[in-house]
């Protein structure tokens, strides 16, 4: 794989940095891929966030650094059960990877299934804390939603570093808000393609909406929604359309994580309730033995 540097973009071997770093990295998957028709990972781009970069050619438009048919899987707004996991299902049998960023509240609920996107490989961000529009707030309130955001997942993963890619809810983002993420050496996502599934109840229709805009732009970063049911149940056959019509996935990491601020974890703690870190799984602990 060759290595291929940019101001704020790197092409990488994902060689070996941090302490801090390998604790919160996509595991190098070693296993054997069993599905001879899988998508797979094309390449792994190693992203220096320092100063806050961009990348969503709908609002950021200094870094191309996709080639033609190249494609970034972003999902959103989870963990949530049964369609995370089948979100997670339909990757791991492709074999590829894609870049989460889960809302704080959500990481909190289902540690469970957090530390699950986690150990697939796969990178986490971050998505605030309950996903309130931010252009709506003060901005005390909303660098606070940012922060118990990036506290929330961190929670989650067991209080380890959370990768340092941040997705505005609704893509709206106030200048000074980038300018504090900048700050924090986060790097914002927004998107090349909206498969907009949240307004879809139908597999198909998801499938049709990322494959319609793809072939209209050749390549991007795809935003979905792993917290959508449509979504979960049609992620296996975009990914099998994918590899039919020759695209390519591009796996996203971070140079370096993001540490959570100690007032914040506290915060979110106080909120959630403490004992998190050693709760058994929510599925281990309630089941539903009647009804539905």
């Amino acid at each position: 794989m060759r290595i291929v540097l940019a101001t704020a973009v790197a092409v990488s071997m994902m060689a070996a940095s941090s302490t801090a770093w390998a604790q919160s990295a996509p595991a190098a998957t070693q296993t054997k891929c069993e599905n001879p028709n899988a998508l797979g990972v094309a390449r792994v781009v190693q992203i220096d966030t320092t100063g806050g970069p961009g990348f969503g050619f709908e609002h950021f438009k200094a870094y191309d650094f996709l080639r033609d048919k190249e494609v970034v899987l972003t999902f959103d707004d989870g963990p949530w059960p049964g369609h995370t996991p089948a979100v997670l299902k339909a990757l791991a049998e492709h074999c590829t990877k894609a870049l989460f960023f889960p809302i704080g509240k959500h990481a909190g609920w289902y540690p469970e299934i957090i530390k699950q996107v986690a150990a697939a490989g796969h990178t986490v961000g971050s998505h605030t804390w309950s996903h309130k529009d931010l252009s709506r707030m003060t901005t005390d309130e909303a660098k606070a939603e940012i922060e118990k955001g990036i506290a929330g997942v961190s929670i989650g993963l067991g209080n380890k570093p959370v990768g340092a890619f941040f997705r505005f809810p609704a893509l709206k983002h106030p200048p000074e808000l980038v300018k504090y993420l900048a700050d924090r050496n986060v790097a914002i996502f927004s998107t090349d393609l909206d498969s907009f599934d949240f307004k879809m109840r139908k597999p198909d229709q998801v499938v049709a909406s990322v494959l319609k805009k793809l072939e209209k732009h050749g390549k991007g970063i795809v935003l979905m929604h792993d917290f959508q049911q449509a979504t979960a149940h049609g992620a296996g056959d975009l990914l099998k359309q994918l590899k039919e019509k020759g695209y390519k996935v591009v796996q996203i990491v971070g140079k370096e994580p993001i540490e959570p601020q100690k007032e914040y974890v506290e915060a979110v703690m106080k909120e959630i309730g403490g004992g998190l870190e050693s709760a058994r799984p929510m599925s281990s602990v309630i089941k539903t033995i009647e009804g539905n």
